[in-house]
């Protein structure tokens, strides 16, 4: 092997560990490395860097599930994770967790190996356009040299982890940074120890952590949306859209406005609101959803965030006729299908600030008082409780209504959740009420999806530590290969799954078809998979729960157990579904009633 062999299979490793110790000097803290040859520069690197510096490294052998694990570890942290993977599909892979990081506004990095120029639109074996896979929805796309990499020189090394790790935080969203590798791939044992033994004894950068990042402030020349805080008023509080570091700031900015205005909050599980905020209404989408309405539809509306999973909500934000102000995290897109708001995306912590600045806000003029309208809402909400209480009892065989009301008193208080984008989630916006409100729950409602279920679970759950994770059997099967991580990390989820055998949420769609064999094969999907013989060849243990009494002992057994378990409740999607409707109806009944007798 001749000198310039040599020199390009060592500048390789050398340039990819400066990269890797870049990122590390700036907060990096989890990478999540898929196998590969074109990769193996980057691998060797990670490898050798992490018997020294104080990082943690995850394998995965499925880019997808890598990817959905990486986005749960942000989610959970604040901080950007990286994913490393080879050349040619693995880097497709990576598209459904970019997808859904660029919507739910969650830093990533994507680490991607591939082919040289040279080898480009010639037929070379594994050499695709990956360049341009994710373009469509990350916030920069960066690459090295196109000869490869062992050409960059320290000062464009320096410059690619500057730009990346910045466009990634700045407005937090997915960076691809694409690193074409000439070969041969990688040095020599003694060259590795080599480099690793110099890199290590310079001395270290100066680290740049994020601690806490700023909202950018999209509107800085513009003055804020003005609302009333004398005149009536509702808070409407969406799924967190934002990076968990903001959440204390978020929540701060929020009392203090309702303390100020002493409107009522409806608010979404997935707002990152605690039990702690004033002002909250439990069972706000389920009156929504009943014939109560609020009389007063001249009312002002805050809105935060995107919108719920509820279309009740839908249709009475677009009868209210007072005027809706949209307020987002930094995110400029349109984020109000209704188009019926003023969007401001400062942030709400902004927002707070510069109406105080101006001084259209002087607090000691405004004294918190009793505000009718929150007290007419909190009454119905009091019924609605008792009603729930008493038609969903935590007794005898599980329904997915009941099981939504109760689960979330059974649970120990604090512990994290992680709802599903389908029918748990909207579930526990209808009947959770505000127990939903005694942990922090996590869920992906940027683009919706079931993709990656267990992964963001395992992700969420290495981060936070023990964690349990809602989800329906059609999700829970579309990511077998999370359970991986069970292997190799081995966090500890609670893997609580409602199995209706398919995807009992199409049930709402109230969809006619020719007969129900018909709605079942081209819909529902009914799935037949033994998913305990299929977590037992994963080696995870798992448990059947068949009612209400067993429920606490089995959240105890898999609170206990070390690592990932499975527990199981069987239901049945279409006796759900006529529960859901009935209590809809029998609830209107009850309130109507209750009017009455109070009039």
């Amino acid at each position: 092997m001749n000198y310039r062999t040599l020199s390009v299979a060592h500048q390789n490793l050398l340039v990819c560990q400066k990269l890797i110790l870049g990122f590390l000097a700036r907060g990096l803290q989890h990478i999540v490395l898929c196998p590969g040859s074109r990769s193996g520069p980057l691998a060797l690197a990670i490898g050798a860097l992490s018997n020294y510096k104080d990082f943690e490294l995850i394998t995965s052998i499925d880019e997808r599930s890598a990817a959905f694990f990486a986005l749960g570890l942000t989610a959970a942290t604040g901080k950007a994770t990286a994913v490393v993977t080879t050349s040619g599909t693995a880097v497709a892979n990576l598209l459904p967790a970019a997808i859904e990081a660029d919507r739910s506004s969650q830093p990533l990095l994507f680490l991607t190996a591939d082919r040289p120029i040279r080898l480009k639109n010639c037929g070379s074996n594994q050499t695709v356009n990956q360049e341009e896979f994710l373009g469509s929805v990350c916030r920069s796309f960066e690459q090295g040299p196109a000869a490869g990499v062992h050409l960059l020189n320290s000062e464009a090394i320096e410059q690619l982890v500057e730009t990346s790790w910045n466009k990634a935080h700045d407005f937090f969203g997915p960076v691809h940074l694409n690193l074409p590798i000439e070969e041969p791939l990688n040095p020599t044992l003694l060259e590795q120890k080599q480099i690793t033994k110099a890199l290590i004894s310079e001395p270290t950068p100066q680290t740049r952590f994020i601690n806490k990042p700023l909202i950018i402030d999209h509107d800085q020349s513009s003055s804020p949306p003005r609302l009333d805080p004398i005149s009536p008023g509702l808070i409407l509080v969406g799924p967190w859209r934002g990076n968990s570091q903001n959440l204390s700031s978020f929540r701060d900015a929020l009392k203090k406005w309702q303390k100020l205005s002493g409107w009522p909050i409806f608010a979404d599980p997935l707002s990152g609101l605690t039990i702690d905020q004033p002002g909250f209404i439990g069972n706000w989408e389920i009156l929504l959803c009943s014939e109560f309405p609020i009389a007063n539809r001249d009312i002002q509306i805050l809105r935060l965030g995107p919108l719920p999973a509820s279309r009740c909500l839908e249709r009475w934000l677009e009868e209210v006729t007072g005027k809706q102000v949209l307020i987002t995290e930094g995110d400029a897109r349109k984020l109000d299908p209704l188009k019926v708001s003023i969007q401001w995306s400062g942030g709400l912590e902004n927002w707070w600030q510069r109406l105080v600045e101006e001084e259209f806000i002087e607090e000691k003029i405004y004294k918190y008082k009793s505000n009718e309208l929150f007290e007419e809402l909190k009454k119905k909400d009091q019924l609605a409780d008792t009603f729930l209480d008493l038609n969903l009892p935590c007794e005898g065989p599980i329904s997915e209504p009941a099981l939504a009301r109760w689960l979330p008193r059974l649970l120990p208080a604090d512990l994290p959740i992680m709802l599903a984008a389908s029918s748990p989630v909207r579930d526990w916006l209808s009947y959770a009420g505000l127990d939903a409100f005694r942990r922090r729950c996590y869920g992906f409602r940027g683009a919706s999806g079931i993709d990656g279920t267990l992964s963001l679970g395992m992700g969420l759950a290495m981060a936070n530590g023990p964690t349990v994770l809602i989800t329906g059997d059609i999700a829970l099967l579309h990511d077998c290969n999370g359970w991986l991580f069970s292997q190799s990390v081995g966090p500890p989820l609670v893997v609580f799954l409602i199995d209706n055998c398919g995807g009992g949420i199409f049930n709402r769609l109230n969809l006619q078809t020719e007969s129900r064999q018909t709605f079942e094969r081209l819909f529902e999907m009914p799935q037949s998979v033994d998913l305990f013989s299929l977590v037992k060849a994963y080696g995870v243990s798992y448990r059947q729960v068949s009612c209400f009494e067993d429920l606490s002992e089995s959240l105890d057994w898999g609170l206990a157990e070390i690592g990932p378990v499975l527990i199981r409740v069987c239901t049945n999607s279409k006796s759900d579904s006529f529960t859901r409707n009935q209590i809809i109806m029998l609830l209107d009944r009850h309130l109507q009633a209750s009017s009455r007798n109070l009039n």
